[in-house]
């Protein structure tokens, strides 16, 4: 990918003069996925429980969701914006999968559950600052290890 190695320098680039702090949205795209599981959540216990009252709160955090991936995805094109909040979902989703595990003493298959987390969040970020489209996330998605080289060439350049 031209563009990997394009971005990759410019990196390198920003970490020579003075680095970039990715902390924020790194941050806000963990806090994203709180709130997407928090909806989930509270849509479950209203129909556990049968209280609409849950649906309202739930509907309450989904604008607010909506309002910080505005923040996370703010020139969306496409399924875009879909595609990222599903990401993150996902995301989420096998991080808490990955702790039980872990928590549980199987430990490999946390690690499988990490890994996968990992992968999918490395694509977050790769659609996100437009390194690949969405079309593009079925081909680079076999070729996973370079996105997750890219998310630690963030990562290390990130101030704090």
């Amino acid at each position: 990918m031209k563009t990997f190695e394009e971005f990759m320098t410019k990196i390198e680039l920003a970490k020579k003069e003075g680095g970039v702090d990715l902390s924020i949205t790194e941050d806000l795209s963990l806090a994203v996925m709180n709130l997407i599981s928090l909806e989930e959540h509270f849509f479950f216990t209203s129909m556990k429980t049968g209280k609409d009252e849950y649906l309202d709160t739930s509907d309450e955090i989904r604008k607010m969701r909506k309002e910080l991936l505005i923040k996370l995805i703010p020139n969306h094109e496409g399924e875009t914006w879909c595609a990222s909040k599903h990401l993150l979902s996902t995301t989420m989703r096998f991080i808490e999968v990955g702790n039980k595990l872990h928590s549980e003493g199987k430990k490999k298959e946390a690690k499988e559950m990490f890994n996968d987390a990992y992968k999918i969040y490395s694509i977050f970020w790769a659609l996100k600052i437009k390194l690949v489209n969405v079309k593009q996330i079925n081909k680079i998605s076999k070729d996973t290890n370079r996105l997750e080289d890219l998310v630690a060439k963030l990562a290390d350049c990130c101030k704090e």
